[in-house]
């Protein structure tokens, strides 16, 4: 009896233990299976209409950051879903967004080229509970919109804030300011008023164009009319060489009137078409391609190699510095891409960039970062954007 009971006994242990490893072995090559799945990140950018360089730009970018650090980062492959989305409706990118999280599976969301844009997608990354990297749209409350929200370009507000504070400090007296009316723009207006008149400067009068389809002409008659000592502009990207155009065609230099503006308006990406009528202006911004680094030399080279010449401007950066983030933060999370936990590890990132030192605010989650004083002068047969002074570690000042 005892015997049959031993044998009994040994039977269940035994079955017990292959029950317990055939139900293991699920799980394990379930897990194992799910490590080796790639992290899927939806790349939403204007590949088409008029802010297309945006969109190229950051994708070029991308491009160039897997071709150094290749394509798969702690164990998991990086796909990146590129998406275009016009650069002109909010609706249209809600909708990319939407289906990227919920048929595609995608663990972040990145690219964004328009303020209105990235609002729209907000909502999406929070419902999702994925991070959202804001690579280009530069409004300051982008960031409140979404708990998920990380951004690696800039704002306007600290963009703008040094610029004024100079045009004060360099006997500028009187400005008219002239933006563009949306978001950044009237963050840019705002924050230029405030910093200028507090240091002593007269702003003349404020003016500002439509988004789409914007007819310069008339403004800049009234800023002629006007005659401030400087007119500060702020466009998005793409439209500075229609404003510079239209600011010389209207004699407004021939007036003595100073253009100065962010470094949108002399976006690197149009030097080439702007030209002369940028020499000499005094811009204010987080990058340049004439940046004298030997990590940025790298960088602008790589860019024009891998595109037929095309020279690397501001939005790139942040799509270069996007994937910096996303791979370092995976490194962090062995591999997890949890929305919360992806979002803990880039929070208070620093690294040094092509740009200079950079930090992930770990309250704001904004780019802490150098803005540069710059002057656009003829370097050989082309135009650059060259910094001659610089605020260092600086934060959105808000609005």
């Amino acid at each position: 009896m005892p015997d049959s009971i031993n044998t009994q006994r040994r039977r269940i242990l035994l079955e017990g233990g292959a029950a317990l490893a055939a139900g293991m072995l699920p799980l394990s090559a379930f897990a194992a299976n799910s490590a080796a799945d790639p992290v899927k990140v939806g790349l939403i950018v204007p590949m088409s209409g008029p802010f297309a360089s945006t969109g190229r730009q950051i994708e070029a970018a991308v491009k160039l950051y897997q071709q150094k650090y290749g394509d798969t980062v702690a164990g998991r492959k990086v796909e990146i879903l590129l998406k275009d989305d016009g650069g002109l409706s909010p609706d249209v990118t809600k909708r990319l967004a939407q289906e990227l999280v919920s048929r595609d599976k995608v663990q972040v969301l990145a690219g964004f080229g328009l303020t209105p844009l990235a609002l729209a997608a907000a909502p999406i990354a929070t419902q999702a509970k994925v991070p959202m990297m804001v690579m280009a749209a530069a409004t300051s409350i982008i960031p409140q919109r979404s708990p998920y929200i990380v951004r690696t370009g800039f704002t306007l507000p600290q963009v703008t804030a040094p610029l004024a504070s100079w045009a004060a400090k360099n006997k500028i007296k009187s400005v008219v300011t002239f933006v563009s009316d949306y978001g950044p723009g009237i963050d840019a207006e705002k924050v230029f008023v405030k910093t200028f008149t507090d240091a002593g400067g007269k702003v003349v009068e404020s003016l500002r164009a439509p988004l789409r389809n914007p007819d310069y002409a008339p403004f800049l008659q009234r800023v002629k009319d006007a005659k401030p000592e400087a007119l500060f502009v702020f466009v998005p990207s793409g439209e500075g060489a229609a404003v510079l155009k239209q600011f010389t065609e209207r004699g407004l230099a021939a007036a003595g009137i100073r253009l100065i503006c962010t470094g949108d308006v002399l976006d690197d990406d149009l030097m080439a078409s702007i030209g002369a009528a940028s020499n000499g202006v005094v811009s204010s911004h987080h990058y340049s391609a004439a940046h004298p680094s030997p990590l940025n030399k790298e960088y602008v080279d790589g860019i024009a190699k891998a595109n037929k010449g095309m020279r690397a401007n501001f939005h790139s950066v942040g799509g270069y510095d996007g994937m910096h983030l996303l791979y370092e933060a995976l490194k962090k999370t062995n591999g997890d891409t949890d929305g919360e936990k992806l979002l803990a590890a880039m929070k208070g990132m620093s690294w040094e960039s092509v740009r200079g030192p950079v930090s992930i605010d770990a309250a704001t989650r904004d780019m802490v970062q150098n803005v540069y004083i710059r002057k656009a002068e003829q370097r050989g047969a082309e135009y650059y954007n060259v910094e001659f002074d610089k605020v260092e570690k600086f934060k959105d000042p808000g609005v």
